[in-house]
C-alpha cells in the first residue's frame, strides 16, 4: 500500500469507524455465538498472495463484527467503561504513524517530555498532593503511563518489597535474600481486585486478604491488627494496598484511616483507583481521596473514565527514585549523553518498549477542556442515581451499594439462584450486557454508566428490560421450586407481577440448567499451597468452591481474614427451603 492508496483507504476507514458509532445500537449488545466460531470462516493457513482490500473489509463485517462485544454499545452495562472518543482515535493514529519505541529521552525527547508534562496537569486536575508532580522545585515525584492498573499495582509492589529487602539486609547484610524474602506479607482488602493475587504470586510474597467493613471498606484498625499480628509471628508488613472505586461496588476503602498506620510502621501504601481516580477532577467527589497524601503511589485508568482509549493507565509516585531502584537495568547500548538531565521511563515500568500514549491524553484534555470532562463524569454520576431511583421505587427489588459515582449494584429480593437466572436470562436476550458480583455472600447485579453519550432514555429502556424479564423469570422461578417463596417481600404468584413468560424467555431459563455459573473468589487447598478459586452456585444457594489449577510458589500464599463463624462456602438458603429437591443438572 503506497501513500495514495492509504490516503483512499484511510478515509474509508474513518467513514466505517463513524458510520459504526453512529449505528452501534442496531447492533446486539453481545454475539450470538459459541466458543470456536471463527475457527469455521478464517482459513487455517495465512494467504500466500495479497487479498484486496475489499475483501479484507467484508471479512471484517461478515466475520469479525458477528464475533464482538460492543463496548461503546448504549446498551452494554457491564465492567466499567473502556474509554473512547474520536480525539483518542485521531491521537492513536498520529502515534501509530511515528511509530516512536519511547524507552528513553533519546529514543523520542517529545515523546518523553510531552508524558511527565501531560502527567502533571492531570495530576493537578486531580487536586494530588504537590509532592506527586515531577515539576515540583525539588521533590522527588512524579507520573508515569502504564499499560494497566495491573501494571501499575505490580510495578509498586516491585518497588515496596526492593526498599523491605533494603532496609532488612541493613540489619543484617549476610541473611539470604531468599530467606528474607519468604518474611515479607502485604495486605489488601477482601473487595481489591485480582491483580492484587497475581502481584503476589510474581513478586514471590505473602498476601493477606483482608475483611472490609459492612460498607465494604477497608478501616485502619483492622490493618494495625493484621501487622501486629504478623509483626509477632517474625513477618514483615511491607505492602498495603488499597482501593478507591472496587470493582465490586464502588466502596473506598479508609486512607485516613489506613495510612496512618502504614506511616507508623513504615509500610509501602498504595491506592489503586483505576475507575475513581479520575472522578477526582470533580471537587465534590474529592472526599473519597480524603488521606491519599499518606499513599507512596497510586493510580487511575484514564481508559476507563476520561475518554481515552486503552492504554493509558496513569500512575504518580511520591519518589521516583525508590521506584527506579526496582526496575533499572542499564546496558550500554540504551545510554545515552543525557541520562543525568531527563527522564528515561525505561527505568520506571517493566516493559522496555513504549508507546506515544501521552498523545491522546494530550489531545483528549484539550480538547474537552477540564470542565468538559468534569461535565461528563457528573453526568454519568447523575444517570447511575436516575436508575438507583428506578430500582428503590419497585419493592421486589434492592440496592446493595453506596451509589456515589457510576455504578449500581441491586438484586431481586429472593435467592442468589434467582438472580443469577435473571441476569443470565438479560444476557442471553442481548437486550443488555452486565455482569454480577458477591457482596456479603449474595449474587448482586452490576449497573454501569458506560456509554459517554448515554441519556436519560437509556436508563428508562435497561429498568423496563430489567423489571420486565424479571416478571417473567419469577413466574417461571416459583414454578420450578413449587410455588415455594423465596422471599416474604414477593407477591405471590399472579398477584402484583402480572406477567407470564415469552416463549423466548422460557427457552432462555431452560437452557441456564445446563450452564455453569461463577459467582465469586473463594479460598481453597491445592497441595497445601493456598491459592485463590472461584466457586460455582451449584442450586438456588449453594456454593461450591472450584479452584484454578496451576502452580505456585511456596514462598507465595494468601491468607483470608474473614470473620469467625462466618461461613464461606455452603449453603445460605434459609433452613425451610433446605428440603427442596436438588437440581439433577448440578455437575460437581
Amino acid at each position: 500500500m503506497d501513500s495514495a492508496e492509504f490516503r483512499k483507504r484511510g478515509k474509508e476507514m474513518i467513514e466505517y469507524v463513524a458510520d459504526y458509532m453512529d449505528s452501534i445500537e442496531k447492533r446486539r449488545v453481545t454475539p450470538s455465538i459459541e466458543p470456536g466460531y471463527l475457527k469455521h470462516l478464517i482459513p487455517k493457513e495465512a494467504p500466500e498472495l495479497p487479498d484486496s482490500w475489499e475483501d479484507i473489509m467484508k471479512d471484517v463485517e461478515d466475520k469479525i463484527m458477528i464475533g464482538m462485544t460492543h463496548w461503546q454499545h448504549p446498551r452494554f452495562h457491564a465492567y466499567f467503561p473502556s474509554g473512547n472518543s474520536y480525539p483518542s482515535i485521531l491521537a492513536d493514529i498520529l502515534s501509530d504513524s511515528i511509530g516512536c519505541i519511547g524507552f528513553s529521552w533519546a529514543a523520542g525527547p517529545a515523546c518523553t517530555e510531552l508524558e511527565t508534562i501531560v502527567l502533571d496537569w492531570f495530576g493537578k486536575m486531580m487536586n494530588l498532593p504537590e509532592q506527586f508532580l515531577s515539576s515540583t522545585e525539588n521533590g522527588k515525584g512524579g507520573g508515569v503511563i502504564q499499560a494497566s492498573a495491573s501494571e501499575c499495582v505490580l510495578v509498586a509492589l516491585l518497588a515496596a518489597r526492593a526498599q523491605a529487602i533494603k532496609k532488612l539486609k541493613k540489619k543484617d547484610p549476610n541473611a539470604d535474600e531468599g530467606v528474607l524474602l519468604s518474611q515479607l506479607m502485604a495486605y489488601c482488602s477482601k473487595e481489591a481486585h485480582s491483580c492484587l493475587e497475581k502481584g503476589a504470586m510474581i513478586a514471590f510474597v505473602k498476601l493477606r486478604i483482608l475483611e472490609p467493613d459492612e460498607n465494604f471498606s477497608l478501616q485502619g484498625e483492622t490493618l494495625r491488627f493484621a501487622i501486629e499480628e504478623d509483626l509477632k509471628n517474625g513477618l514483615v508488613p511491607f505492602f498495603v494496598s488499597t482501593t478507591v472505586g472496587t470493582t465490586s461496588c464502588c466502596s473506598a476503602d479508609n486512607l485516613n484511616g489506613i495510612g496512618p498506620v502504614c506511616e507508623e510502621f513504615d509500610v509501602w501504601l498504595h491506592v489503586d483507583a483505576a475507575y475513581a481516580g479520575s472522578a477526582m477532577i470533580c471537587p465534590e467527589i474529592r472526599h473519597l481521596f480524603d488521606g491519599i497524601e499518606y499513599a507512596m503511589s497510586l493510580n487511575t485508568n484514564t481508559n476507563k473514565w476520561l475518554l481515552v482509549n486503552f492504554d493509558c493507565s496513569c500512575m504518580w509516585v511520591r519518589d521516583r527514585f525508590k521506584l527506579t531502584q526496582a526496575l533499572v537495568v542499564d546496558p550500554l547500548y540504551l545510554q545515552h549523553c543525557y541520562s543525568e538531565k531527563c527522564i528515561d521511563y525505561r527505568h520506571w515500568s517493566i516493559p522496555l518498549s513504549r508507546r506515544f500514549r501521552a498523545l491522546k491524553l494530550w489531545f483528549v484534555i484539550r480538547t474537552y477542556g477540564v470542565e468538559g470532562l468534569r461535565q461528563y463524569i457528573r453526568k454519568h454520576c447523575r444517570l447511575a442515581k436516575l436508575f438507583e431511583s428506578y430500582v428503590k421505587q419497585d419493592n421486589r427489588f434492592e440496592v446493595m451499594n453506596k451509589v456515589q459515582l457510576g455504578l449500581v449494584c441491586f438484586r431481586l429480593k429472593g435467592t442468589n439462584g434467582l438472580n443469577q437466572k435473571l441476569l443470565s436470562t438479560i444476557n442471553a436476550s442481548g437486550k443488555l450486557h452486565m455482569v454480577p458480583a458477591s457482596l456479603n455472600d449474595k449474587y448482586v447485579i452490576r449497573f454501569c454508566v458506560c456509554r459517554e453519550t448515554a441519556e436519560d432514555s437509556d436508563m428508562e429502556y435497561a429498568w423496563n428490560v430489567i423489571r420486565e424479564t424479571a416478571e417473567e423469570v419469577m413466574e417461571l422461578h416459583l414454578d420450578e421450586v413449587g410455588g415455594v417463596q423465596v422471599s416474604g417481600d414477593l407477591p405471590p404468584p399472579g398477584a402484583g407481577w402480572g406477567r407470564r413468560a415469552s416463549k423466548e424467555v422460557t427457552e432462555i431459563y431452560k437452557d441456564l440448567g445446563n450452564r455453569r455459573f461463577t459467582l465469586a473468589r473463594e479460598t481453597s487447598i491445592l497441595n497445601d499451597i493456598t491459592t485463590r478459586g472461584s466457586v460455582d452456585l451449584c442450586d438456588d444457594e449453594t456454593i461450591h468452591i472450584r479452584s484454578r489449577s496451576g502452580s505456585l510458589f511456596p514462598v507465595c500464599c494468601f491468607v483470608d481474614d474473614f470473620q469467625q463463624g462466618r461461613s464461606r462456602s455452603g449453603s445460605l438458603l434459609p433452613p425451610f427451603l433446605h428440603d427442596l429437591p436438588e437440581n439433577d443438572n448440578i455437575s460437581e
